[in-house]
């Protein structure tokens, strides 16, 4: 039996005894955080030689090294992203298969084809790794060199817009809307690379997309980035101007390239992947490939990329409520 100042001792020291077992578990539990035991897939659900290819293919090769594994980038196009999305639905909730998604993958419940069914609802967020504002880009074969001489252009002469994904369509539509561009014909691609193309050639007279694929062209002079859709300049193209300093209000459109798993990954395999992926993002070569690729680091925790996820659903309904998808 303890006598009375004994189990006052025992009081007194419990707290202190319990604070330093939560201390060792959190520490036991950083030690044993979850880490692959052999390859993991990377699904890009777009062609190669794109903004999403090439952003995931600097993560992931950071990633082999901070994992010892390899992470394997497979390419997987087709169906507007459709296709590798739904390879990732179907893999097991185990971590060793992901996908590397932009806001197009929002879109997708619009689609008559998929009678109302929404992917992200099958998928988990695990991290948001870049933001790059989208572009209108036109070829250079046109002398124009500005947003309004292109609009004046387009409302005498016959024009067409490329568009690689839903949300580029989207913004097509939108931009016709906005300067009464009835005859636009908007013009559906695999990837960016063959609609950079067809702008080199002048096969194409403009197109919404992002700024990767055609910055490199953009510098040579090949072809010619107007305007940046975000709500301040783009850090690699500081003299573009954005969509409202050129005269198109209400053109905000920023994409994010994210993380997911399967449904039911459990939480804690997502947080160790998006600290993995954060850490990542602290390499040199991460950041510069990130710059290249005209994105801008913006690496988040699980939770706050859905939150990031609902505010997009949520501007991208308003858009596709006025600008009904076709399959």
């Amino acid at each position: 039996m303890f006598d009375t100042s004994t189990r006052k001792m025992a009081r007194r020291c419990l707290p202190a005894l319990c604070a330093a077992c939560g201390l060792h578990a959190a520490a036991v539990q950083a030690q044993t955080a979850w880490a692959p035991q052999r390859p993991v897939t990377l699904v890009v659900p777009y062609n190669p030689g794109g903004g999403t290819d090439a952003t995931a293919r600097a993560v992931a090769s950071r990633l082999s090294v901070l994992w010892k594994q390899p992470v394997l980038v497979e390419n997987l196009g087709g169906a507007d992203g459709l296709i590798g999305t739904r390879r990732v639905i179907e893999a097991a909730p185990d971590g060793y298969t992901l996908l590397f998604q932009v806001p197009s993958l929002l879109l997708m419940k619009y689609q008559r084809s998929l009678k109302a069914i929404d992917p992200v609802t099958r998928l988990t967020p695990v991290t948001a790794v870049a933001t790059s504002p989208t572009a209108l880009v036109m070829t250079a074969t046109l002398p124009f060199k500005t947003l309004p001489e292109l609009i004046a252009h387009c409302r005498t002469r016959p024009c067409n817009a490329g568009s690689g994904e839903n949300s580029s369509k989207v913004r097509a539509q939108k931009f016709a809307a906005d300067y009464q561009l009835r005859d636009l014909a908007v013009v559906n691609y695999k990837g960016t690379s063959p609609i950079v193309g067809d702008l080199v050639s002048g096969n194409l007279t403009m197109a919404f997309t992002g700024i990767t694929a055609a910055m490199p062209l953009h510098k040579a002079g090949r072809v010619r980035i107007l305007v940046t859709n975000g709500e301040r300049r783009a850090q690699a193209l500081p003299e573009v101007p954005t969509s409202l300093e050129a005269g198109w209000p209400d053109s905000y459109s920023v994409t994010w390239y994210g993380v997911f798993a399967p449904k039911g990954t459990p939480p804690a395999i997502a947080r160790a992947i998006a600290d993995a992926t954060r850490e990542a993002g602290k390499d040199t070569h991460v950041r510069e490939a990130l710059a290249v690729a005209g994105a801008e680091p913006a690496f988040t925790s699980p939770a706050a990329f859905e939150t990031m996820i609902r505010e997009d659903d949520a501007r991208l309904a308003a858009l596709v409520k006025r600008f009904p998808l076709e399959d």
